[in-house]
Order: C-alpha cells, then structure tokens, then sequence
C-alpha cells in the first residue's frame, strides 16, 4: 500500500489552511490505485503564523469527501483528547472547551473520498505559555443573600489592559429581567469592575454571573487563570432614610416603617467630623469592633453592633456615650450613634447592599470615601465607566 506523505502542519493563528491531497494512491482494501487529484482535502484553523490562546476555537474540515469515525484533536503531553463538537453537516469539527496553555494538540482521523481515495488528518496547534496569570476575586459568594443595592464587585490581581475584552467576557442574567451595566472605577491595587442595577433591585430577584476569564488575553502578556461564577439572591426591600437634621433614622420595609430609632450624627464642626450625604451601602457588620480615629484622638475603642456604610469609617454603630443627645444634637465624628439596644436590633436586620440614604449634611458622599459609591453616579455617568461604552 502506498500512501502519499501529506507532510506536519503547525497551526498557530491567523486564516485557514487547505491541505490538498493530490497523491492519494490507496484504495480501502489495502491495494494501489491510480494517483488521484480528487481525494479529500482539509482545511484547519488556525492555520500558521502565531500561537492561540486557549480560548480561540480549533477546527477542521473536510472538502471532497466525509470524516471517518473517530476524529481527535489530542494532547500530545497528556494524551487526553480535547472535547469536540461536529457540525450538523458533518463536515466540520471544532473545539468545544478550552485548551491547555503551553500545551501541543495534534489531530488524529481520517476521511474517505471517491473511488476508494482518502487522507489522513495530521497537523499540530500550540497554546500560548503566558508572561502571567491574572486572578480575580468577587465580593458575592454564591448563593448569598443581599439588599436591593447590592453592586457585584470584581476585584483583579493586577491591572487589565484590555478592559473591554474582559467586559465582554462577563454575562450578568437577572430574574426578574433587571437593567444594569458594568464600570470600572479607578485603580485599588489592581482593577475593579463593578455590575449594579440602574435602580434599586426588586426583592428576589435572581442574579447570574458568568465570567469566561480563563485564557482570555487581559492585555499586556497576561492571561486569565480561570474561569469566575456567582449566582446570589436579592432579599427584602430595606432602605435607611438617615435624615441628620431630624436626629433620627427611618429603617423601612418597603413602604412601611420597619425602626424608627433616635440618633446623632456627625457634629460637622469640621470636615472630618460631617456624615457625607448620598446612597451608602452596607458592606459589612460587626457584634464587637475597634475603631481608631487618630485625628479625633481615640485609638482601638471597643464599639458594639457596628454595620460599616463606607470604607471612610462611617458605621452605625452603639455609643452608649451618646445616648443623652440621640434624637436631639448631633455630636458624632462622622458615625451614626445609636442605643446599645437600637443598634442591635438594627445589626440584626441588616443586610450586605442594603442602601443608606443619608440626607440633610454639607458634604456629599464621593470616591474619596471608599469603594462603593456606585449609587452617587447617575445613570448616564455610570455607563459612561463602562469599557465598552465607546466601542
């Protein structure tokens, strides 16, 4: 039996390669036939000229003729075949995972063409080996339960370059269907991409975050390290209506007063000491939690049930030593006081991204505050944040 060298193929980028088998002289029992210029012929991509990313889909097909049973795209290191899809026809078959970096693939199969012709499939592709792996962290574990101004909140190992690639690569579903869009906001050591809703979420409301990171190009030589997923559920409605003149705050429950709780806010003889006004967002709780305030001359003072608002040390929080002028003077650094019990029974109600709706002080809340000021943004300015706002 002869059998016409087809040659070794690398695959590695760009446009697709026809491999066209002109000296075919075999027929399926083993014996010669004529050279045939009309056997099968294969076309792959990538074809040459740069190495894939693991995410690139891989495929091959077949002009001329029909695949045999039993095409494989293998792991040459491994020798694990890579998972394959066929397409409706037949004649096509690509890859239907990622690939491995820094690993070699080689297809393996046949095709069969007229009178007896057929070709072997023989031909590589290479997977890039990245400069870097980029992880990421969420701020939402799965199956979570959050208040109605939750944002979702990724947070990366180092700075993405190609921000609208990774954009594109984050899928947020919602159920009910709920408007809402990604922004990057500034630099935290490393960048930031944050999904929140154009209005407050209706109460359970499911939300699904897929993000298909792994071997995507982030830019700069860095590749994702894998792939990200959160799915949570958004609880009851409850909105804090903090008005500082008033010295009280309105916890509600929909439309209904759930707390009305006397309290003081901040003094606001100086800057430091004003509580900012705009949309807070609870991010954490504490039963038991040293505060410092190096400016205002305390250090490591145990306070109880404290609920963080901003990362700029505003809580609501117990202060015993001001119970005398809670619900008449405001006399804090910036926190919003309450009773020993008040504040338990407000730290057992609230929830992460419950909103804090602080109103009636000389400062607005701002990026200078900490990382969730997503709700000081209007609509507009917040999709403007978004990488693919220009595309």
């Amino acid at each position: 039996m002869f059998r016409a060298p087809l040659g070794r193929r690398a695959f590695l980028g760009g446009a697709a390669a026809t491999v066209a088998v002109v000296a075919t002289a075999c027929t399926r029992d083993g014996g010669t036939a004529e050279t045939r210029a009309d056997g099968p012929t294969f076309e792959y991509s990538p074809a040459d000229g740069k190495k894939i990313g693991p995410r690139d889909t891989v495929s091959v097909r077949v002009r001329g003729g029909s695949f045999r049973p039993g095409v494989a795209l293998i792991n040459t290191q491994s020798g694990k075949r890579v998972e394959l899809t066929a397409s409706p026809d037949g004649v096509t078959y690509s890859t239907a995972e990622p690939l491995g970096f820094g690993a070699t693939y080689r297809w393996s199969g046949a095709a069969d063409g007229v009178a007896g012709t057929w070709a072997s499939l023989d031909g590589e592709v290479s997977v890039v080996s990245p400069d870097a792996t980029m992880s990421v962290q969420i701020n939402i574990a799965d199956d979570a339960e959050v208040g109605i101004a939750a944002p979702l909140i990724l947070k990366f190992a180092g700075t993405v370059e190609d921000k609208a690639a990774v954009e594109k690569a984050l899928e947020v579903t919602t159920t009910p269907h709920t408007e809402g869009a990604w922004a990057w906001l500034p630099e935290d050591n490393g960048s930031r991409a944050h999904w929140r809703p154009r209005e407050y979420y209706k109460p359970n409301t499911r939300v699904t975050m897929n993000g298909k990171l792994y071997g995507l190009d982030h830019g700069d030589g860095k590749y994702g390290a894998s792939d990200v997923t959160s799915s949570f559920v958004v609880g009851r409605s409850q909105i804090v209506k903090a008005s500082a003149p008033s010295h009280r705050i309105l916890v509600m429950r929909g439309d209904q007063v759930f707390l009305d709780l006397p309290c003081s806010y901040g003094e606001g003889d100086l800057p430091r000491n004003v509580t900012r006004s705009g949309i807070h967002v609870v991010s954490e709780k504490h039963e038991d939690f040293y505060m410092s305030n190096p400016a205002a001359g305390y250090f490591n003072v145990h306070e109880r049930f404290a609920v963080r608002i901003s990362n700029n040390g505003e809580f609501i929080h117990a202060n015993p030593q001001t119970v005398g002028n809670q619900g008449s003077t405001n006399v804090t650094n910036g926190c919003i006081n309450l009773s020993l019990e008040d504040a338990q029974r407000y730290f057992q109600s609230a929830l992460f991204g419950d909103p804090v709706e602080v109103t009636g002080t000389s400062i607005e809340l701002s990026e200078a505050d900490g990382d969730i000021y997503d709700w000081t943004l209007d609509w507009p300015t917040w999709q403007s944040k978004s990488a693919l706002s220009k595309n």
